[in-house]
């Protein structure tokens, strides 16, 4: 959540900054603003609402400054308001804050006690109050931020300027993502490398306390108040292609880059149909010795991490636990040995699961092994587990996930092979039809993307709607929750995702003629059952909006609306119904007109508690 964006250069960086800032709106914000530093003056500009509004006010103005930080704000403390905006500024010092100050109620105290006045509701500017006093009797900006650091709980990005030290910005990265790149004869910080990729392609990712001095000639790193060195990495800029291209909206380019990203992903795992000898090679031996599965995870790669037990469980006998990682980290978990410990997650940086894995690191657990499934090679998540396995989904922008969400089941479905093959649990013939079943997965998805204008006709069926069902039964339950949770995230409409065999345990009393009833009816041992639950729903003048396998016999009628889904694999069919739920929301979204791309409220990476 919240971007930060910033920079010292040899020309002026204002335009630079809110271009930078655009490439984050898909981050989740509600107010953006910039400072830049000119001859010891801070020229500060902040705007409620979209970036844009942001650009117009520079474009008037023209702030000067070859040294500055920026800022897209997510409101925790405080409204959005432009006195809630960042940066924050405190005499001479500006700083720009991602994540929480913890403490802030009690430093704010003891500041306002001292005579600093604030102007804000913000944790933040306790932050710039305590950098302008500790300048006062530590000269060096780089001290003085050390020295405040001690005195702030919480997770935290920073950057900050002095105005008196127009040569340089001070970086802290504690718990909140940030990373550096370098150019020549200007240096930038960007929570991400998305943000920088118009200015550089060379980038050092900041590890946990790291605090960083950055100037026009050169970079440094302090861990623990010692130099250190970082290692820059450079991108492969065909990688990050991130336009829209001839979609209107990011999530619907997204939705219709699944086959491409799935192929992607299964090329990692599978030559032709056999696992390769190479893949998740790290720790052979540490995996043949696991005996059971932890998964952790928020929001929709919970629900991947729920399709993957059952595959955990049924494919290779294996017992597996999926928990949501905000729960898990605080409800003093048992851990046995002997665990592989998955963490998912898209960006690689979601505070929760982030804690969850250290809380469990911090065990020393005998024989536990963790393992990450991410879209962000260079990741917190990817560089604090033991080993890895990436998507290859490619950026995703679009708050709701998509790409990432289908791209984590089919590395999980990879993942499963794997294990199983280890341990000797998965027989070669199992591994040879799911590597076929893999292999033309993307084919399925092409055919399933051909019913789009189906599925948009559809969806004006459902823009009066205030409540909607989703039912599954078996693995397609997580699908059920995950189009819940697509329709209620941009389309604002109250949606439920349940267990089709439930219905009689309470969801049945709120079937009217006025509920529409999503039923994902894939070609699986539990069809016949699922057709009984849909009768149920008919008999309480529910309509019913049904995604059926092409083999179901499922017909439609006045209120039974029926769209053919290609035939697939049971094991393999939640990728392949995501698809239909994921164009459903959108379409449901559009026709009702909320923003598609960056729904209030949310954010795309969720870096706080």
């Amino acid at each position: 959540m919240c971007g930060i964006v910033g920079g010292v250069a040899q020309r002026n960086l204002a335009q630079i900054l809110v271009e930078s800032l655009k490439r984050l709106e898909y981050r989740g914000y509600d107010s953006a603003g910039l400072a830049v530093i000119e001859h010891g003056q801070i020229h500060r500009e902040r705007q409620v609402g979209k970036v844009a509004m942001l650009d117009a006010a520079i474009k008037t103005t023209q702030p000067p400054g070859h040294l500055g930080i920026a800022h897209t704000r997510w409101a925790t403390h405080g409204k959005p308001t432009q006195n809630n905006a960042h940066p924050h500024v405190s005499g001479p010092i500006a700083v720009v804050h991602n994540g929480i100050v913890e403490n802030y109620a009690a430093l704010k105290t003891e500041l306002q006690a001292e005579g600093y006045i604030f102007t804000s509701e913000t944790d933040t500017e306790v932050v710039a109050h305590l950098v302008n006093r500790a300048c006062k009797t530590i000269p060096d900006l780089l001290q003085a931020v050390q020295a405040v650091l001690p005195l702030l709980q919480g997770a935290y990005a920073l950057g900050i300027v002095h105005a008196d030290h127009e040569d340089q910005l001070i970086a802290v990265r504690a718990g909140s993502p940030l990373v550096i790149g370098l150019g020549i004869g200007e240096n930038f910080i960007g929570s991400d490398q998305l943000a920088l990729l118009p200015v550089t392609n060379r980038f050092i990712f900041l590890e946990e306390g790291d605090i960083a001095r950055l100037t026009i000639a050169e970079v440094e790193i302090f861990q623990n108040g010692q130099a250190v060195k970082r290692d820059a990495h450079e991108l492969d800029m065909t990688l990050t292609q991130a336009d829209k291209g001839r979609f209107k909206h990011y999530m619907l380019k997204e939705i219709y880059e699944q086959p491409e990203a799935i192929a992607r992903t299964v090329s990692i795992g599978l030559d032709n149909s056999l696992l390769k000898d190479s893949f998740v090679d790290e720790g052979h031996e540490r995996l043949a010795q696991v005996k059971q599965v932890q998964i952790l995870a928020c929001g929709t790669s919970y629900h991947a991490g729920m399709v993957a037990k059952y595959w955990f469980e049924q494919i290779i006998r294996l017992s597996c636990q999926v928990e949501i990682a905000s729960e898990f980290r605080y409800r003093d978990p048992v851990v046995l040995p002997q665990t592989l410990l998955v963490c998912i997650s898209q960006s690689g940086e979601t505070a929760d699961t982030l804690a969850a894995l250290r809380d469990v690191q911090a065990q020393h657990i005998e024989g536990v092994v963790s393992l990450a499934i991410c879209n962000v090679a260079t990741s917190s998540l990817i560089r604090e587990t033991d080993t890895q396995l990436l998507t290859l989904a490619g950026p995703e922008i679009g708050v709701a996930s998509t790409k990432a969400f289908t791209t984590q089941l089919a590395a999980l479905m990879l993942l499963v092979m794997k294990l199983g093959k280890i341990q000797g649990r998965l027989t070669q013939v199992m591994e040879v039809e799911l590597g076929q079943v893999l292999n033309h997965l993307p084919s399925v998805l092409h055919q399933t993307l051909l019913l789009d204008p189906l599925i948009e006709k559809m969806a004006h069926r459902f823009i009066e709607k205030r409540d909607t069902l989703f039912l599954g039964r078996g693995i397609e339950f997580p699908i059920a929750l995950e189009g819940a949770l697509k329709l209620k995230e941009i389309s604002y409409i109250h949606a439920e995702g349940y267990a089709a065999g439930e219905l009689k345990h309470g969801p049945l009393a709120l079937v009217d003629n006025d509920m529409p009833v999503v039923i994902l009816a894939a070609g699986d041992a539990l069809l016949d059952k699922l057709k009984s639950n849909m009768q149920e729903v008919q008999a309480r003048a529910g309509e019913l909006f049904v995604f059926a396998d092409i083999a179901s016999g499922i017909t439609g009628s006045e209120r039974v609306h029926v769209i053919n889904i290609p035939a697939v694999h049971a094991q393999l069919a939640p990728i392949v119904y995501s698809l239909p739920v994921q164009l459903l929301s959108y379409h449901v979204a559009v026709l009702r007109g909320t923003d598609v791309d960056q729904p209030r409220n949310l954010a795309k990476s969720v870096t706080v508690e």
